[in-house]
């Protein structure tokens, strides 16, 4: 990805409180949360150049994607639409066309052949997960959702197909048991995560491409040797508030081209789909370890370095 914003719309049911996120167990990737384990995974994937016509290019506001569970001829197919709050489950789905066949080859993106999200209404827990496909084209991932209520699985690949484009397929998942929505963290430009402070300046902007750096330091110091973490030096995921709308972004430059500096500062380009609070999730990689630092902004509200610190948010990583 050079300097655009790929953006998917995930599209899910009304979020109308923000949360910290996390995650753990074998397949999950970037998330942030209540009591997390230790991470290890995530996954990047590039933003498009402006000049592709996939809906996901360019600064310009994009249509809708992840609104609904079929498109293109694609269906996702839940295989596990409800599991138990607070206790370890496989999520298995498939991937089916046109024909009702379960779709075995995909393009592979930034390492992997399907990325997966998984996202509470309140935007209290966040997954990034990466599962794994057996042969025939059913994927599985370990969850274990923290809370009860209800959640949006985004799966987002490209098929093996010449004229194949990019595709964001939602559908709902229950975790049942008892359910309360957390309060919001207030706007901040500083998170804590694993030891490092995370500063964030500029302004997330409504269909205007505006430029966010984040700055990793460590016991107050720079960090100026963050490590390429699946293709880039960090990856930047938003959720907006309302519908779950997405966003991912990835650095101005790629790690190896001569524009993309290990750190501390890391620059990206991006465009909100319209005004609202939105939850940044940034991951960056460092002595290893893959971290999660959160963020709660606001588009078209005050810019970023005006909002109040949130204060410590704990974060997990599994894969």
């Amino acid at each position: 990805m050079k300097t655009g914003l790929k953006i998917t719309t995930f599209a899910a049911a009304l979020a109308a409180t923000f949360g910290t996120a996390y995650g753990v167990g074998q397949g999950v990737g970037p998330v942030v949360a209540d009591d997390p384990p230790k991470h290890e995974d995530g996954h990047a994937r590039p933003a498009s150049p402006p000049a592709r016509g996939d809906g996901h290019a360019g600064h310009d506001t994009p249509p809708a994607g992840g609104l609904q569970i079929s498109e293109d001829g694609y269906t996702l197919d839940l295989k596990t639409p409800t599991v138990t709050a607070g206790q370890r489950a496989e999520l298995r789905f498939t991937v089916r066309d046109g024909s009702g066949r379960a779709v075995t080859a995909y393009q592979r993106e930034h390492d992997k052949e399907l990325h997966l999200i998984v996202a509470s209404r309140d935007l209290a827990t966040y997954r990034h997960l990466h599962p794994t496909r057996a042969a025939d084209g059913t994927w599985s991932t370990p969850v274990d959702l923290p809370r009860a209520g209800g959640y949006r699985v985004f799966a987002d690949f490209t098929p093996a197909r010449k004229d194949a484009r990019n595709l964001t397929l939602g559908a709902d998942l229950a975790a049942s048991g008892p359910y309360r929505p957390k309060e919001p963290p207030a706007p901040s430009t500083t998170a804590e995560t694993d030891g490092y402070q995370v500063e964030l300046t500029g302004a997330l902007r409504p269909g205007e491409a505006s430029e966010l750096k984040l700055k990793v330091s460590r016991d107050g110091k720079p960090v100026t040797d963050l490590q390429p973490y699946l293709g880039a030096y960090g990856h930047l995921v938003a959720l907006r508030s309302g519908d779950l709308a997405y966003l991912h972004v990835h650095p101005n430059g790629e790690p190896g081209d001569g524009t993309t500096r290990p750190g501390p500062d890391i620059s990206f380009t991006a465009t909100a789909p319209s005004a609202g609070s939105y939850r940044l999730f940034l991951d960056f990689q460092h002595d290893g370890k893959v971290h999660t630092a959160p963020f709660t902004v606001r588009a078209g509200g005050a810019a970023a370095g005006s909002g109040t610190p949130e204060g410590h948010a704990d974060d997990g990583h599994g894969h």
